[in-house]
């Protein structure tokens, strides 16, 4: 028998189960409802939903929700449209799908809202950014509700040379939200072998300064902090305050002591390279996540002219780009929470031989500043330990 729209309807919401906004509240409260799914169209969307909903159109609900959502069929999953037609609709059909706990909220975003509850704005893409991300939105395991993560990202990168200029290129193409700079150093024409976001008009200017404007004409749409300054004790926790991911590619031992050191007492990862010749490697430092830091691996700095830097025994141009990508990748991998990135691992890279090997790190239990009984427990300046200018430089 034939039925109209009405009745099937209503055929349709006496087969699931339909829970009130206030339900969906204490559920989301409780932990009983693990999941928020609005099914509207974007446009509408971008008027209010609940706060922490995934956002999937009704057309593309049965497609994505394994990747977006969940694929355990039992957790316990709260859909809302408009009026809640929709929804009801769409309940139907991931219960065909097998999800066993799934309702539809009566009244949607309306009688939600005429409830008194709480509706989130903004953090939505917009049109253009739709554009402009298409290529991530694509992606499964990106997403709008990954390049909302991108977006909403934090890096600070110590350095803007060989190693800081390709991986604030990517970084900021990627559309990671706010980028800080950190270089006390101006361009000089012996940068422009590798260091690539420079040209010749710009040689005697801060690097960070033309860095965030060739940042921003690359994306305007997000936010380039230029930190014209050395790092030392006494800024490196207030700079390193307002970011969440550390990249750090600067070539002397003063800094990279420095910001291990802040990061590890501040709990941030560090994603590190470092070049030499026609050699890299790039790995992450994150100690809250029980992973080892720079320390683990070298306690103190080498003596005085031990290891001799990029200036004194050269580097292949191409070299920071490899060394560069690698540490963009891992940022992005880290701000998306996807795949698994170098924590007590080294990459190395020759370049020569256009060879990759793997190396494991462990952290070390004796270490001085994350170990079972650290002894270093406030910044230090190590200019004078090492016998190396405390400026930092960046690598290459």
């Amino acid at each position: 028998m034939a039925l109209t729209s009405s009745q099937l309807l209503e055929e349709v919401k006496k087969s699931i189960k339909e829970v009130t906004p206030d339900d969906v509240r204490r559920g989301l409260q409780s932990g009983d409802i693990q999941h928020v799914i609005d099914v509207r169209e974007r446009d509408e969307v971008m008027d209010g939903y609940i706060p922490g909903a995934h956002l999937i159109p009704r057309g593309f609900l049965e497609l994505n929700v394994e990747e977006d959502v969940s694929m355990d069929r039992s957790e316990s999953i709260a859909l809302y449209c408009a009026g809640g037609n929709r929804s009801a609709l769409a309940a139907r059909d991931l219960i065909a799908m097998g999800y066993s706990n799934v309702s539809s909220m009566i009244g949607g975003i309306k009688g939600w809202k005429d409830a008194g509850l709480k509706i989130q704005t903004g953090g939505l893409l917009t049109e253009e950014d739709m554009q402009r991300y298409s290529r991530h939105l694509i992606l499964p395991e990106v997403g709008e509700q990954g390049q909302q993560k991108l977006l909403q990202g934090k890096v600070l990168l110590i350095g803007a040379g060989g190693l800081g200029c390709p991986t604030a290129l990517y970084l900021a193409a990627a559309g990671i939200g706010k980028i800080g700079l950190v270089d006390a150093d101006v361009v000089d024409k012996s940068n422009l072998q590798r260091q690539v976001l420079f040209g010749e008009s710009d040689v005697g200017r801060p690097k960070v300064e033309v860095a965030r404007e060739r940042l921003l004409d690359l994306n305007p749409g997000i936010e380039i902090v230029a930190h014209h300054d050395l790092m030392t004790s006494h800024n490196a926790f207030d700079i390193m305050a307002d970011y969440d991911i550390i990249v750090n590619g600067c070539d002397n031992f003063p800094t990279r002591y420095l910001v291990n050191d802040a990061a590890v007492l501040t709990g941030k990862p560090v994603v590190d390279g470092s070049i030499f010749r026609f050699e890299g490697q790039a790995t992450v430092y994150d100690s809250a996540a029980g992973g080892p830091c720079y320390r683990c691996l070298y306690p103190e700095p080498p003596p005085p002219g031990e290891v001799p830097s990029c200036s004194e025994g050269g580097v292949l141009g191409v070299l920071p780009g490899t060394i560069g990508l690698v540490q963009a990748t891992e940022v992005v991998k880290l701000v998306l929470g996807k795949g698994e990135p170098l924590v007590g691992r080294m990459l190395l890279y020759d370049a020569l031989d256009m060879k990759f090997r793997e190396l494991k790190l462990r952290r070390n239990a004796e270490c001085p500043v994350c170990g079972d009984a650290p002894t270093v427990k406030e910044l230090i300046d190590y200019d004078i330990f090492c016998g190396l200018p405390g400026h930092s430089e960046a690598a290459g």
